[in-house]
């Protein structure tokens, strides 16, 4: 794809880097048969390739956000599946990323909008108050029928949104899972020692997943370590635009686990949600410019290793005892494409 930026754009470096992944793009449109927005709405702009038309505009002319442009970003999931598909190698990830900051510091939002995104970014990364809301919200679940809301799917209203998070809430939540600051020895001779990430959503949600996880790794001679002071990984605000406050929790995460490396070795980070996943092992490109972080950030990134991965590379031992359980497993998105 042809760009024409300014040699005055092309200093910042955020534009140097859209400038090179959109040069990449040859317009084939593979990931338009791959993406779940361009297959369920069969609008061009809400294809990978549409949107990156969107954002050359916006980029190369300098202009605001339209209604429009951040309809269409909006609607992009960050599945990644464009990239895998694409045969020219186009990093749409992070060219996304970019313009969703552009949206968030440039664009207005209606009240309504800025309303819940502010209550998301303030909630969802906090596991104390994310327990409290889903508590409230449970409370209120019964009173949701009683929501007015459009029904139009592709464009939902304020109401229907909030309908669809109270309807979203769990009836029963698992009891906390142990604070940063516990470790668990490995059995046996210890062959590593690892962080584990504590998380925020899945350490309300789902605690169970990551006490599996500290299962199978001590059961192979793993130390497992969860960090005290660590924070939410930064992928939910990062994909929000909100790029001050999720560099703040990765600078944040960077120094703990930097700290804990200087302290007592650390063989990886190991993450069971890929979606966090995805976002560490992109540390040292979003701090790539930060000349205080960017060694550290690279350095951190290197040692992240989704649960899946690490356990690939030790001589597991299968159960003698067969249960005959028949179990699915699920490739999710972030770890298939965003990670590959």
């Amino acid at each position: 794809m042809r760009t024409s930026f300014s040699l005055t754009q092309l200093a910042d470096p955020d534009i140097r880097e859209a400038d090179k992944i959109l040069r990449a793009c040859v317009h084939c449109g593979f990931c338009t048969a791959t993406c779940p927005t361009y297959v369920l709405l069969g609008d061009e702009l809400d294809s990978p390739r549409g949107r990156i038309y969107l954002i050359k505009e916006m980029l190369e002319h300098d202009r605001k956000p339209t209604a429009e442009v951040v309809k269409h970003i909006d609607r992009c999931l960050s599945c990644l599946s464009c990239m895998t598909t694409c045969p020219s190698g186009v990093n749409y990830m992070h060219l996304v990323d970019q313009a969703r900051v552009r949206i968030e510091t440039q664009y207005t939002r209606p009240p309504g909008e800025r309303f819940l995104r502010a209550v998301l970014a303030k909630v969802l990364p906090d596991p104390k108050l994310f327990r409290l809301s889903l508590r409230l919200a449970r409370m209120g679940r019964p009173f949701t029928a009683l929501l007015p809301a459009k029904q139009n799917a592709a464009t939902p209203s304020f109401m229907r949104r909030v309908k669809a998070m109270l309807s979203l809430a769990p009836t029963h939540l698992p009891s906390p899972s142990q604070d940063g600051g516990a470790v668990f020895p490995a059995q046996g001779v210890r062959r590593g020692r690892v962080a584990l990430l504590q998380g925020c959503a899945q350490k309300v949600l789902s605690p169970g997943i990551n006490d599996a996880a500290i299962r199978i790794l001590t059961r192979h001679g793993i130390e497992v370590v969860l960090v005290r002071d660590e924070q939410c990984c930064g992928s939910l605000t990062h994909h929000m635009g909100l790029d001050d406050d999720a560099l703040a929790h990765a600078r944040a995460n960077i120094d703990v686990w930097t700290r804990e490396t200087e302290r007592g070795g650390l063989d990886a980070i190991v993450i069971t949600t890929s979606g966090c996943g995805t976002t560490i092992k992109d540390y040292g490109y979003l701090l790539r410019e930060d000349k205080t972080y960017a060694e550290k950030a690279a350095r951190v990134s290197a040692l992240a290793k989704d649960v899946t991965e690490y356990l690939a590379g030790l001589d597991l031992k299968w159960p003698e005892q067969k249960s005959g359980l028949v179990v699915a497993y699920h490739a999710a998105c972030s770890l298939q494409h965003g990670q590959k």
